[in-house]
């Protein structure tokens, strides 16, 4: 009987990579606060949310309309049992409106185009100059037997929306530049629910980005983590932040309190350390008692950083 030998987190278009391993040299890439902003650096574990400022920004356009239009999850799962709660406890999520400042630029609203058409919302965000991190299935949908099934047909990116405002403009990402992995594309694994957009322009310069770090299960547990992103439960394209704890870790995902909501898929999971962002997870999934995303171990932050070339 064969047996099939591939690396799940083989890349599906870049070039394959090495055995999963977590926290082994505690790896990092280094974030950037992007052209214009004077202060890249914060103090504490959490965001200074009250004292966000919006920045002039050169671009200001208006939103596609997306009222309406599904979390992407959706188009690869289907509903959301309603027995599994996204928003852990009371609802603390806070609307961020400074959208044109860093952080809060980095983080995408996504308006994907599927193969047969049909349109979806998710999260994405900016890990380099020419790259954005996401979920596997914002750029790839597992609908085996309908023309929905593949990868995607382009994507839309609207870094820092708000609401129908544009500080940052937008762009399409067509299919020729989506990436992934194999343990994703071969099968809708929760493990390996990670993709990127590959750009043709270094559009990240001018927003910033979030680091990126592959740590151990010491250095992480105990630390805060911070998510923003584009929830389909809140108004329209509007970006909303959380902080919560670690709730547990396993080699290939975290799982966290922080308070999701279908659309959110793909944002990226951060921890703030010495001033710095840096990515830990990217987020997927709710859950009854925890959310998760994909933990950027050893594997996954070696494709974060060849995607970002």
């Amino acid at each position: 009987m064969s047996h099939d030998t591939t690396n799940p987190h083989e890349p599906v278009a870049p070039e394959p990579e090495a055995a999963d391993e977590v926290g082994t040299e505690e790896l990092t890439e280094a974030p950037q606060a992007g052209e214009g902003s004077t202060e890249q650096g914060v103090n504490g574990d959490i965001e200074p949310v009250a004292a966000a400022m919006a920045e002039a920004f050169a671009v200001e356009e208006a939103a596609p309309d997306t009222s309406g239009l599904r979390p992407v999850g959706e188009a690869t799962y289907g509903p959301p049992d309603p027995s599994t709660e996204s928003v852990q406890g009371p609802d603390n999520r806070i609307q961020i409106t400074a959208t044109s400042s860093y952080p809060w630029r980095v983080h995408c609203s996504l308006l994907i185009t599927a193969n047969d058409g049909s349109k979806w919302i998710g999260t994405g965000w900016f890990n380099g100059p020419k790259s954005i991190i996401t979920a596997g299935h914002c750029v790839f949908i597992h609908a085996p037997g309908t023309q929905r099934h593949g990868w995607v047909r382009s994507v839309e990116v609207m870094p820092g929306r708000n609401g129908a405002s544009l500080p940052c403009g937008k762009f399409v990402v067509p299919r020729a530049q989506l990436r992934s992995v194999h343990g994703w594309t071969s099968s809708p694994n929760h493990e390996y629910d990670y993709g990127a957009m590959v750009l043709t322009e270094p559009k990240g310069n001018q927003t910033g980005w979030l680091g990126f770090a592959n740590w151990s299960d010491a250095t992480l547990n105990g630390k805060t983590l911070n998510m923003s992103g584009y929830p389909g439960d809140k108004p329209t394209g509007t970006q909303w932040y959380h902080w919560s704890g670690v709730a547990s870790l396993s080699a290939r995902k975290v799982h966290y309190t922080l308070d999701t909501a279908g659309g959110q898929s793909g944002g990226g999971v951060y921890v703030i350390k010495d001033g710095g962002r840096y990515a830990v997870a990217i987020h997927a999934y709710g859950g009854s008692g925890s959310n998760s995303g994909t933990r950027i171990n050893k594997p996954v932050f070696d494709n974060l950083k060849l995607w970002k070339g």
